[in-house]
């Protein structure tokens, strides 16, 4: 009898599988949420709107016009038509003619037919410093001839153009958020972690620190720190106190969040192989604690953020926040704040709090997505 010796290895043709790492598996968790998908991208497109203030803008945002005051948005037309009838495509705004009534004094504007404005991509306009360093008097869409004036938005009660300076604003609301959440997250993961890592006596005294600032009433608290402020102070001092006195109370919430987390894990088998591998207690938080819940952390500062655009908005709109010649858009509600404003221009209220309605929603719908994709119990 013989016998067959099969000596070649035994190969395993099936394919290892493809194992996705936990940002992996929180990205494609938050794809499937279209509402919260689109809002990326609409956040995306603000804060390169923020970026490129300057560039965006149609015109200098603070240049004034008497003889446009309250005028009211222009719209952009296509085709022109000549005296022969002859139509041909061309991007314009159609003047506005002024007239006052001798009577009440009000100021009437009515579009003027045969006087046209060209509009036009990379034009020259007003001059600007692009973050401070590189002069250029190019704009992305505008006016062809620099001395003309456009108010796709309208103007207010100087004469200023509301498109540019939404656009303008847009910098500072926007970061103001940003920076208040900076602040919010290196205060309320320290105090936090500090709190759920230790515990005792430590854990008592940042908690009772966190109720006592809970329990004061926010518009109250903001008003009298702001209250505070010299108005003789440069608005680049005014805008980082401004923006420390919006995140007095933003970390508290995170800080409870964090200590939570701490107190869960501290227990936990890893974390006693870690201190038993010879690492200090900062390292353990470091390398060990923070990364394993950092995804919720991204997503809570995301929530925060409309809250800090909110309460700069507030406290502008209220006079107590930024001031001119700052432009954010609390400066600009508080353009509408009579009855006059309102009624003779509603443009002052409509465009600045559409934006602020329009930040809000995306970055709440963008927050509510991420929390939704870094719970691993969510489907």
């Amino acid at each position: 009898m013989t016998t067959l010796a099969t000596n070649s290895p035994i190969v395993d043709e099936t394919e290892a599988p493809n194992v996705l790492g936990p940002w992996a598996l929180m990205w494609r968790k938050f794809k499937r949420h279209k509402v919260a998908y689109v809002s990326l991208w609409l956040v995306g497109l603000i804060y390169l709107m923020a970026i490129l203030g300057p560039f965006l803008a149609p015109g200098d945002a603070a240049d004034t016009n008497r003889r446009a005051i309250f005028q009211p948005p222009q719209g952009v037309h296509f085709i022109v038509e000549d005296a022969e009838g002859n139509r041909s495509f061309q991007l314009h705004a159609k003047k506005m003619a002024m007239q006052i009534d001798s009577a009440t004094m009000r100021r009437t504007y009515e579009p003027d037919p045969e006087k046209i404005i060209p509009l036009g991509f990379f034009v020259r306009g007003a001059e600007y410093e692009f973050w401070g360093m590189i002069k250029s008097d190019r704009h992305l869409f505008g006016p062809v001839n620099p001395k003309d004036r456009v108010y796709f938005l309208g103007a207010d009660r100087l004469g200023r153009d509301m498109m540019s300076r939404i656009i303008i604003g847009t910098k500072v609301s926007m970061s103001i958020g940003l920076v208040g959440v900076v602040v919010s997250l290196i205060v309320g993961v320290t105090l936090g972690g500090i709190s759920g890592f230790y515990g005792g006596l430590v854990d008592n005294l940042i908690q009772r620190l966190i109720e006592f600032l809970r329990s004061i009433p926010t518009i109250p608290l903001w008003m009298g720190l702001a209250a505070a402020i010299p108005l003789g102070w440069p608005p680049l001092r005014t805008y980082f106190v401004v923006t420390l006195i919006v995140s007095m109370i933003g970390w508290t919430s995170l800080a409870r969040e964090v200590r939570g987390k701490f107190l869960a894990m501290r227990g936990e088998d890893f974390i006693i192989a870690a201190r038993l591998d010879g690492l200090t207690d900062w390292e353990v938080i470091r390398k060990h604690m923070v990364p394993n819940f950092s995804s919720h952390i991204i997503a809570s500062l995301t929530l925060a953020i409309p809250l800090m655009i909110m309460a700069e908005t507030s406290l502008s709109f209220l006079g107590i926040g930024l001031q001119p010649p700052i432009i954010s858009w609390g400066t600009l509600l508080k353009e509408a704040q009579n009855i006059r404003s309102i009624v003779e221009a509603p443009w002052l209220l409509i465009a600045p709090g559409s934006m602020i309605v329009l930040a809000v929603l995306a970055l709440n719908f963008l927050g509510d997505g991420l929390r939704d994709a870094a719970d691993p119990n969510a489907h």
